[in-house]
Formats: C-alpha cells, sequence, structure tokens
C-alpha cells in the first residue's frame, strides 16, 4: 500500500472505471493510478485503517449504519481545511486507489449485475463515497461535539438530501435541522424529505444569516487542531473531540428550531 494518499483528477480517474470494475468483475490496475497521481503528505495508513475497522465492525445488512460511526473518525483523522476538502482529487484517489474494496462494500447494488454508481467514487462530494461522510461531519458538527454528525449521518435521508443544501453552510440552520430529528419532530424518510424543502424554500426569501447571526469561526483553533494530530489518538469506540473552533450561536439554534418545526408542521404537503 502508498504511504501517503494521493491527488487523482477525474479526468484520469474515469479511464479505469471500466464496467467491469463498476461491477467489481475486474481489478483496477493499480500500478497504472499511481503513475497518473500526485502524492500528498497526509498518511495513508490510519485512514485506510478506518475502512477496515469498519467492515470488522458491521456486517453487510448493517452496511448503512456504517455511515454514522465512521463520518466523525474520518473527519478526526484526516484533517484537512475546507480548501483542501473542496479539491476532489483527493476522494477520488481514495475511493479508486486506496480503498475501493470500502466502496464496494458499503455502495454495492443488489442489481443483477450488481454494480457500484460511478458518482460513489467520482462524484461530487454529496454523492462520493468519502467525501459525502468528511463534509456531513464538517457542516453537521457543533464545534468540537460530533453528536449532531452521528445524528445526521444515522439518517440516509440527511445524507442524501439536506447534505445537498448550501443552506446548512449556515451553522445554525444546520443545528437547528438536526435537532428536529433529535427531538423527534421529524421521523420518517418522507418527512426528512419534507422539513428540507421547505427550509430550502423558505431560505429563498428570507435571511436565516441576518434573522438568526452566527459568531465567525476561530480560524487558528482549527489550524491547531490539524496540526496536533500527530500527538493524539484517533479513538474507535468513543466520539473523537473535533477542532475547538467555535459552536454554533445557541439563540440563534433555538430560533431556527422553532422557526423550521412551524414552517414544517404548517406545509400542506405535511402527512397526516
Amino acid at each position: 500500500m502508498n504511504t501517503t494518499l494521493g491527488l487523482l483528477s477525474e479526468e484520469a480517474a474515469a479511464r479505469f472505471l471500466t464496467a467491469g470494475v463498476l461491477e467489481n468483475s475486474e481489478p483496477l490496475p493499480l500500478a497504472a493510478i499511481d503513475q497518473v497521481s500526485e502524492p500528498t503528505h497526509w498518511e495513508a495508513e490510519p485512514v485506510r485503517q478506518l475502512f477496515d475497522e469498519a467492515m470488522k465492525r458491521f456486517t453487510p445488512a448493517e452496511r448503512t449504519s456504517a455511515d454514522a460511526w465512521l463520518a466523525p473518525i474520518l473527519h478526526a483523522t484526516l484533517r484537512l481545511t475546507r480548501r483542501e476538502a473542496s479539491d476532489p482529487r483527493i476522494w477520488n484517489h481514495l475511493a479508486v486507489r486506496m480503498a475501493p474494496d470500502y466502496v464496494y462494500w458499503r455502495h454495492l447494488s443488489r442489481g443483477n449485475p450488481a454494480s457500484v454508481a460511478r458518482t460513489r467514487l467520482i462524484g461530487p462530494f454529496h454523492s462520493q463515497a468519502f467525501a459525502r461522510l468528511w463534509w456531513a461531519a464538517e457542516l453537521f458538527r457543533d464545534g468540537p461535539d460530533y453528536k449532531p454528525v452521528v445524528l445526521a449521518c444515522g439518517n440516509q435521508d440527511v445524507l442524501n438530501t439536506v447534505l445537498r443544501l448550501d443552506v446548512i453552510l449556515h451553522r445554525p440552520t444546520a443545528q437547528a435541522i438536526i435537532r428536529l430529528l433529535g427531538t423527534g419532530v421529524i421521523r420518517t424518510g418522507r418527512q426528512v424529505n419534507l422539513l428540507a424543502q421547505v427550509v430550502n424554500t423558505a431560505g429563498s426569501t428570507l435571511s436565516y444569516e441576518a434573522l438568526a447571526p452566527d459568531d465567525p469561526r476561530d480560524a487558528d483553533a482549527y489550524r491547531d487542531w490539524i496540526e496536533e494530530l500527530t500527538s493524539v489518538l484517533v479513538p474507535y469506540d468513543s466520539l473523537p473531540t473535533g477542532p475547538p473552533d467555535g459552536r454554533a450561536r445557541p439563540t440563534s439554534v433555538d430560533y431556527l428550531a422553532t422557526l423550521f418545526k412551524k414552517l414544517f408542521t404548517e406545509s400542506p404537503a405535511q402527512e397526516t
């Protein structure tokens, strides 16, 4: 195994994703992938070990449950800035070169023939197998607290729908949505999708940033958290501690949670 992660362009990766590869019936040409990948300074082994551990802890029948366990630990192990995480090349390399076996294990369809969607290997951040987990952890964590991430990633409709919304870049909005999930206001997949719809629609006319202002994140604290990784052991059996760059403003989360509950319950599409 390579000792470091790499950067693999989408154009280069796409050439290797034949029908046989997507169906897991032919191997990926690892040597050829290495030739077109650019090395980085991020160590590969700690990240690779996460995927091996997930496949030990969860059976194939429980594979969706692995998301809630893996997301916060992946975020705490692969400590990236948002700018670095916005580069799809690292996620392409992780999925196509370093851990395609995990992508098959987690996302292989039950069709005939079974296959993995191309977007799980080189897709947008909200679909790609590893980018979606890292970004879910980044956008739904409350400062150092990853408990909201576990709630978010324990619901596939949150990952599939809410993660796509631009409004969750506003931290109080993200926390308010997860609060409604955690308190049982929303339970079913249909309710999650309806909440996402009403929050997104209202956000086109309401400025959540103005209604529920947030404090700026502490960029220096985030950078210190990244740099301390060499002296920190990321736990597997308990939640790690995220970056101490500040929590979402509580009064703003309270306000938006009340607003979103009202929008949700008064929606004409609300199920009876």
